[in-house]
């Protein structure tokens, strides 16, 4: 067995033994406060120094991203102004492996002041912190993983799994669904297929050049040429809003090789036009529309209009935008 898996055992180790120890009493408290919490509109502030500041500050970060707020605070800071974050039924975790940090000590009356229940993840049940919280959550061990049991290491192992344990029951419990946890994450593959839309990714129709159905080819050339979009489309002569027909850089091409050479001049955009094309809503999701697209891939669509309830046109959703989206 290397040296590197021994460590990683030992930490496995003293995470299983933390599931063993804990109170489950003070462990439903300590959800109950933190739905509470959640029920109240209040945030969960979560403090800690040195190593346990680092992991207070990712408990911080996975509560927000799963749907309850949270912050971190620097304790040193509270004690000196920032303490004006924290109002009443906000929940206050407080980690410190020792149970004794002065500056968390100093803060527990303030905060019990303020009305904020305050729950303590220690390594000594017997500690000042221990006495005087309204939780406690035992995250000791018998020894760290650092040769010389003295760098924060198996301590702050359970404490972040303690914090990604009462988050993973939290977010059970409140039924966060994959919506809900896509709002909290636009820029990921997850939150970006459940969020953006049709319209997020359309080109405006005000970019689009429209055409007459009687336009000749010329100008047909001019209007997907200046656009640069790769598409246009044809306007109803009675309603200048109301699509008619699509016609594509792929409509053109085809059109020229049947028609030869020959035939060129008399080609119009009613010529080229897919008439009456398969159209979205602006509210359909992107990721939605891109599978419409693909499904339909033997006609070659690669631009969908995007289309009011009046009918009038939007904008122009390419398949090209659609995989730069990162939807595929």
């Amino acid at each position: 067995m290397s040296a590197l898996t021994r460590c990683l055992q030992q930490e496995a180790a003293a995470i299983a033994d933390t599931a063993s120890r804990l109170s489950v009493e003070q462990v439903e408290a300590a959800l109950k406060l933190l739905q509470h919490c959640s029920d109240q509109g209040r945030k969960l502030v979560i403090s800690g120094v040195g190593k346990s500041g680092i992991v207070a500050r990712k408990i911080a970060a996975t509560f927000s991203s799963i749907g309850l707020t949270a912050i971190y605070l620097n304790p040193l800071d509270a004690l000196h102004g920032d303490l004006g974050v924290v109002v009443q039924d906000d929940v206050v975790l407080l980690l410190s492996n020792s149970g004794e940090t002065e500056e968390l000590v100093q803060l527990l009356p303030h905060l019990k002041r303020r009305g904020a229940p305050t729950i303590a993840l220690v390594g000594r049940l017997q500690s000042s912190l221990a006495r005087v919280s309204d939780v406690v959550l035992d995250g000791s061990v018998d020894r760290e993983v650092c040769p010389l049991n003295l760098a924060p290491t198996a301590s702050t192992a359970v404490a972040m799994a303690i914090g990604d344990a009462l988050a993973a029951v939290w977010m059970e419990r409140s039924g966060v669904s994959p919506q809900d946890f896509a709002l909290n994450h636009p820029a990921g593959a997850l939150g970006k297929k459940l969020t953006l839309t049709a319209a997020d990714l359309m080109v405006p129709v005000a970019r689009v050049r429209s055409l007459a159905p009687a336009a000749p080819l010329q100008e047909v050339i001019a209007a997907l040429t200046d656009a640069g979009v790769g598409a246009s489309w044809v306007a109803s002569p009675q309603d200048a809003t109301q699509l008619v027909g699509l016609i594509t850089d792929g409509d053109l091409r085809r059109a020229l090789q049947e028609a030869g050479s020959g035939g060129w001049a008399h080609l119009q955009a009613s010529d080229l036009m897919t008439v009456d094309p398969i159209t979205v809503p602006a509210a359909t999701l992107a990721v939605d529309a891109m599978e419409l697209m693909e499904r339909n891939r033997r006609k070659a669509i690669a631009v969908l209009p995007v289309v009011a309830e009046s009918g009038e046109l939007e904008g122009l959703l390419r398949l090209h935008d659609l995989v730069q989206a990162g939807l595929r």
